[in-house]
C-alpha cells in the first residue's frame, strides 16, 4: 500500500503511476472537508494560478519535459492534451474540464482509493514503513506544515505566489481588442470561441490564439502610475514576503521601473494593431481559459491588489473598460522545503527513504515540473512497495535534471526552479546554433528516457501517445 497526501497535480500523477505498477494507493485530499483560500472546487488537480502548461515544443525545456512525460505515460499531460485550448505554441487547457478529467480517471482506477480528509501528520505509513508521498502543494495545512518542519529539522521556507484575474469574454470591447499571436504563431485548429466575428474590427478570424489590448504611450504611463498608487491586500503573516521571480505580481514589476512591465508581460513585440497598422507601445494579452471561450485570463497579471483596486486599475486597459471579472487575482503563501538539504534525486527523504516529497512543496516551480516530480515519486514509491530499488532518470534528461537540481542545488541560497536547459548537462559536439543545439540535447534526452523506461521492472507509459505535439485521440476517454 502507498499513501499519498494531496490530490493536486503531483499527488494525482503519483497515484496514477503507482497504481499502474499494480500497487494499491490511498490518495488523501482535504478539500472540500477543509477548503483553501484559493481553490474553488473539490476536483483533483484544480489549477488555481494559470491554465497554461507553457511551451510545447522540445526546443523549449518545458516542452522537452512534457515530451518525456508523454513517453512515461503521464496522466496529467494526457488529460491536458485532451482538454487543450488555443494558446499559440503553448499547451493551455480548459481548467474545469482538465480537473474533471483527472478526477474521473482516478475515481475509476481500480487500485486507487480517494479519501476526503485532512491528514495532520506523517504517521500514515505506521510501523510497517509503507511508502508515503507528501504532495500537499503550496497551501499545506498548518498542522501538517508543523509536522514537516519537525521532520526536516529547520524552519519552513516560503515565498508568496499570486494568481491572475479572469474576465468574461462578452464584456470586452471588440472595437479595440484584436486577435493575434506574436509573430503569427497560433494553434492550427483553434476551437470555436464566439469571438470569431472580431474580423469586423480588423483582426482576422482564427489569426491568433490571444486577445490583445493595445496601449499608446500615454495610456501606458497612466496605467503604470495607477499601479504604483493602488492599494495592496495585506499579507497576513509577513509584509515583506519573497516572490518567485518567474511569477512576480504586476505591481511588483511596476515598482522595478517604468518600462519593466513593458519588457515583460506587456511587451508589444511581434504584434500589430489592425486599427493603426503599427506596433503598439504596450499590450495586455488575454488567454482563453475555457473551451467555450467565454472566460479569458490576463497573461502575466498576477497581483496582490485589493479587489476593488483591480477593477478600477485594470479597467484602464483599453478594451477592458466594461470588463466583468469572473475571478479577481489574489495572493497566497507558498510553502516548500529546502530540497538539497532533505531530498535525493529519487525524491526520497534521505533520512527516511520510505517518505517522498513531490510537487511544489518539494521545491519545484510550475505545473509541469510538479507533475513530473509526482511521476517519479510514484514510480519509486511503487518500486519500494514491490521490494525493488528506486531509480532516478538520467541527469541528461529534463526530468532527471529536475530531480538533480532539487537534490544538489546550493542549499544556502535555494529557490524553487522551473526546468531549464541550463540544468541539463552540456552535450559534446552539439551544434553551435542555439535552436539546433537544444534540439540535439532534446533528442538525446528522449532516447535516454526511452532506454531508462524500458529497463525498469515495471515500465511506465504503456498507453503513452507517440506524438509530442498533437491532440491525442486515445486521451479522450479520460475526459467527460
Amino acid at each position: 500500500m502507498i499513501h499519498i497526501i494531496g490530490g493536486g497535480l503531483a499527488g494525482s500523477e503519483a497515484a496514477w503511476q503507482a497504481a499502474a505498477c499494480g500497487v494499491p494507493v490511498t490518495l488523501y485530499e482535504m478539500r472540500p472537508v477543509r477548503p483553501t483560500p484559493v481553490h474553488q472546487t473539490d476536483s483533483l488537480a484544480e489549477l488555481v494560478c494559470s491554465n497554461s502548461f507553457r511551451a510545447d515544443k522540445i526546443e523549449n525545456a518545458v516542452g522537452l519535459l512534457k515530451a518525456e512525460m508523454r513517453r512515461l505515460g503521464s496522466l496529467v499531460i494526457r488529460v491536458a492534451d485532451a482538454t487543450r485550448v488555443p494558446a499559440g505554441g503553448a499547451l493551455a487547457v480548459d481548467r474545469v474540464r482538465f480537473a474533471q478529467g483527472i478526477t474521473a480517471a482516478l475515481e475509476v482506477a481500480p487500485l486507487v482509493t480517494i479519501r476526503r480528509e485532512e491528514i495532520p501528520d506523517l504517521s500514515l505509513s505506521g510501523d510497517v514503513q509503507e511508502p508515503l508521498i507528501v504532495a500537499t502543494g503550496p497551501l499545506t495545512s498548518p498542522r501538517l506544515s508543523q509536522a514537516v518542519a519537525a521532520l526536516v529539522g529547520q524552519d519552513q521556507l516560503y515565498f508568496y505566489d499570486a494568481i491572475s484575474p479572469i474576465v468574461l469574454a462578452e464584456t470586452l470591447d471588440l472595437g479595440i481588442v484584436f486577435r493575434a499571436s506574436r509573430w503569427g504563431r497560433h494553434t492550427p485548429a483553434p476551437a470555436e470561441t464566439g469571438l470569431e466575428d472580431h474580423a469586423v474590427s480588423g483582426g482576422a478570424a482564427g489569426a491568433g490564439d490571444y486577445l490583445n489590448c493595445p496601449m499608446t504611450a500615454d495610456e501606458y504611463h497612466r496605467f503604470h502610475a495607477a499601479l504604483l498608487g493602488a492599494e495592496l491586500a495585506t499579507l497576513h503573516e509577513i509584509d515583506t514576503g519573497r516572490f518567485f521571480e518567474g511569477c512576480l505580481p504586476i505591481e511588483v514589476m511596476a515598482r522595478r521601473g517604468e518600462d519593466t512591465p513593458r519588457f515583460g508581460p506587456m511587451k508589444p513585440v511581434g504584434l500589430v494593431d489592425p486599427r493603426t497598422g503599427r506596433r503598439p507601445y504596450a499590450v495586455v494579452q488575454l488567454r482563453q481559459d475555457t473551451l467555450a471561450g467565454d472566460h479569458y485570463s490576463l497573461v502575466g497579471f498576477q497581483t496582490r491588489l485589493k479587489w476593488g483596486e483591480q477593477a478600477r486599475v485594470f479597467r484602464m486597459i483599453p478594451g477592458l473598460e466594461a470588463a466583468e471579472f469572473v475571478r479577481f487575482g489574489m495572493i497566497h503563501r507558498n510553502t516548500y522545503i529546502n530540497g538539497p538539504s532533505v531530498l535525493g534525486p529519487t525524491w526520497q527523504v534521505r533520512r527516511r527513504p520510505s517518505l517522498f516529497f513531490a510537487g511544489q512543496i518539494s521545491g519545484v516551480e510550475g505545473y509541469v515540473e510538479s507533475a513530473a516530480s509526482g511521476l517519479i515519486a510514484g514510480l519509486n514509491a511503487a518500486a519500494l512497495a514491490r521490494d525493488e530499488m528506486p531509480q532516478a532518470p538520467p541527469r541528461t534528461t529534463a526530468i532527471g535534471a529536475l530531480g538533480h537540481y532539487v537534490s544538489h542545488a546550493d542549499a544556502a541560497n535555494y529557490q524553487p526552479s522551473n526546468i531549464a536547459f541550463g540544468l541539463i548537462p552540456v552535450m559534446d559536439g552539439a551544434p553551435r546554433r542555439r535552436a539546433e543545439r537544444r534540439r540535439a540535447i532534446a533528442e538525446r534526452a528522449l532516447t535516454q528516457i526511452e532506454a531508462w523506461r524500458a529497463a525498469l521492472p515495471c515500465p511506465p507509459g504503456s498507453l503513452a501517445p507517440t506524438s509530442d505535439n498533437a491532440h491525442h485521440e486515445d486521451a479522450s476517454p479520460l475526459v467527460s
